[in-house]
């Protein structure tokens, strides 16, 4: 995690209490500002890596009471002079703050237009990809894919048992799965049987390795999210795992194969589950809760009953592997 310039805005009468927050958790430097005219007081606070989650909880438990306030958080390219790095700093340099991955990760659960542009234009190019068996033009699809933001939303709404998160997320990867199997559908009806395809045929084929690809996808998911880790590769990684599935379903309703289509559902089915399973493990690991004890109490309730679905959710769909695996 760099060093953050966190800049709180309150009522003049907490100014106190800021500095007290800022030197208790050892801020590299702390300056006040003199009040406005509507009594609104400034506190830049320069916030060493090691205990800036912390020290935003604890602010924000300072001024929360009162109505008005703001925290505005801005990550610092450089401090001259450079402090020394503390130990501590150096085992969490790559944490980021819950604040801030609300914020990314919300973004990724809207639907929006760009979200339905992306998934049809990524739905596209895998079809293509698939249909002339060319892995370049699907890797293509891979880094267009924008379907690890409503996954990764979904996992981290059950770590912190925020329910219109959750439902937000599931909407949103609903809307994206529908739509890639619905275009792909559609192709399969128009255009001219491409069934001989190796990459095609590939995904109809279910096993133990599709599940550990799945679980990968998933924990790079969030780790990528809660470090500072380029998510680039794991975009393709989760594209890798859900769009060519579903792009596959599609074309094998479209052709009326419900043999190959139940397979490559259940192989999308496996993924979906995996990466949500794995997604929130991480999220549980790395400390990902609610700030306040009340809102602690609903998330862990959230997160058992979310672990419980999705660890069912999986050892059925390894059983239903199982089960295929004996009647081939």
């Amino acid at each position: 995690m760099p060093i953050r310039l966190i800049e709180v805005m309150a009522k003049s009468g907490h100014a106190d209490t800021i500095r007290a927050v800022a030197e208790q958790f050892n801020a590299l430097d702390c300056r006040v500002a003199p009040p406005d005219n509507a009594g609104i007081q400034s506190v830049r606070i320069l916030a060493h890596p090691d205990k800036q989650q912390e020290l935003v909880d604890q602010l924000q438990t300072a001024v929360g009471a009162e109505q008005g306030w703001r925290i505005v958080m801005q990550p610092v390219d450089a401090v001259i002079p450079d402090p020394e790095p503390q130990e501590e700093s150096r085992r969490t340099s790559t944490a980021t703050l819950r604040e801030q991955l609300y914020v990314d990760i919300s973004r990724g659960a809207q639907a929006d237009t760009t979200f339905i542009l992306l998934v049809l234009m990524s739905t596209i190019v895998a079809a293509i990809g698939l249909f002339n068996n060319n892995i370049a033009v699907v890797i293509a699809a891979m880094v267009i894919a924008p379907l690890l933001g409503p996954n990764v939303a979904l996992a981290f709404g059950s770590a912190l048992g925020d329910r219109e998160l959750i439902v937000r997320a599931a909407l949103t990867n609903a809307l994206g799965l529908a739509l890639s199997v619905a275009g792909a559908a559609i192709a399969g009806f128009l255009l001219p049987d491409k069934i001989s395809s190796p990459e095609l045929m590939a995904r109809t084929e279910i096993g133990y390795d599709s599940i550990i690809l799945a679980l990968a996808a998933g924990a790079a998911g969030a780790i990528s999210l809660t470090t500072n880790v380029s998510s680039a590769v794991v975009g393709v990684m989760v594209a890798v795992a859900l769009m060519p599935p579903a792009v596959t379903l599609g074309y094998m309703l479209g052709t009326s194969r419900i043999s190959l289509a139940l397979d490559a559902g259940t192989l999308l089915a496996i993924n979906i589950v995996c990466i949500n399973l794995t997604a929130q493990i991480v999220f549980l690991a790395r400390g990902i809760r609610p700030r306040a004890w009340w809102q602690r109490r609903g998330a862990q309730q959230s997160t058992y009953v979310s672990l419980f679905v999705w660890t069912t959710l999986l050892a059925v769909l390894v059983a239903v592997i199982y089960l295929y695996g004996q009647s081939s």
